[in-house]
């Protein structure tokens, strides 16, 4: 084995080889997805339609809890009488958004190889210790990222589209949405969900920095849950304190359960 440094040219030929192969696999999954148009739209467009599997659950909840406090249920019992029909107004945009839905699709699916391939070129500039905080913080970067998507798109985005898709100042106005709306909010909102998941890895890490205290996060845990309703209902503006709380009780126990992961890493 050769025992001559590495140079920075070394190091770029390296990292232009990760890239090529990162590049190479996200292109492959993204054809691949671009191919099956139909399954995957079916999975994109779901949430139009009162069919889908949120709004029927819920609807059930509620109209238990409705029978049980002996209350009128909220329009979330009308679920299956719900779909907005979505429309396209430029020429080729159906055609644009179907290679941008495709291209996340296969960045989604390339994800882990691609955090595979980053993690391979940089451990071996980190000791080993540093390598094994490293594997703890990337696994769970992803895995909390990966339930913050889930939770916009079973929770989050189906709400909120229900609501803003169907309401109405005048009974004569009616909305027009768009296939390019439609998609957007939901990239956004899913991105949002993502980041906002990773806050228990990102007090890890900040507390592993001695940057973080849960003292101090205990102290201001008023001030964080007024933030938490602000946001909530900033993210998801229905009508009802059901879906309030439906969006904020997770988050306020995704802080408590910081605080947690500070505290006990404070205590190493």
């Amino acid at each position: 084995m050769s025992n001559e440094p590495v140079t920075f040219w070394d190091h770029l030929d390296a990292l232009r080889s990760v890239i090529i192969r990162i590049a190479v696999v996200t292109v492959v999954f993204g054809i691949l997805a671009f191919c099956f148009k139909e399954p995957l739209f079916a999975v994109v467009l779901a949430p139009q339609d009162g069919s889908f599997i949120t709004y029927q659950l819920f609807s059930q909840v509620e109209l238990w809890f409705a029978s049980l406090v002996g209350v009128g249920a909220t329009d979330l019992s009308s679920a299956s009488d719900f779909h907005v029909a979505l429309i396209n107004t430029e020429l080729a945009q159906q055609f644009i958004i179907h290679m941008k839905v495709a291209f996340c699709a296969g960045l989604i699916a390339a994800s882990p190889y691609v955090i595979y391939q980053l993690f391979r070129f940089v451990s071996p500039a980190l000791y080993e210790n540093e390598r094994k905080y490293a594997v703890h913080l990337v696994c769970g970067s992803y895995l909390m990222f990966l339930i913050g998507v889930l939770f916009s798109y079973f929770v989050i985005f189906p709400f909120t589209f229900r609501f803003l898709g169907t309401y109405q100042v005048a009974d004569f106005v009616e909305n027009t949405i768009t296939l390019d709306s439609y998609i957007s909010t939901l990239v956004a909102l899913t991105l949002v969900l993502g980041v906002i998941f990773e806050m228990p890895v990102m007090s890890w890490l900040l507390a592993k920095m001695g940057l973080l205290k849960h003292g101090f996060m205990s102290r201001y845990r008023k001030h964080v849950i007024i933030g938490i309703l602000i946001l909530a209902a900033i993210i998801t503006p229905t009508s009802d304190a059901f879906t309030l709380m439906l969006v904020s009780i997770p988050m306020w126990l995704l802080y408590e359960l910081s605080i947690l992961i500070v505290k006990l890493t404070n205590k190493e």
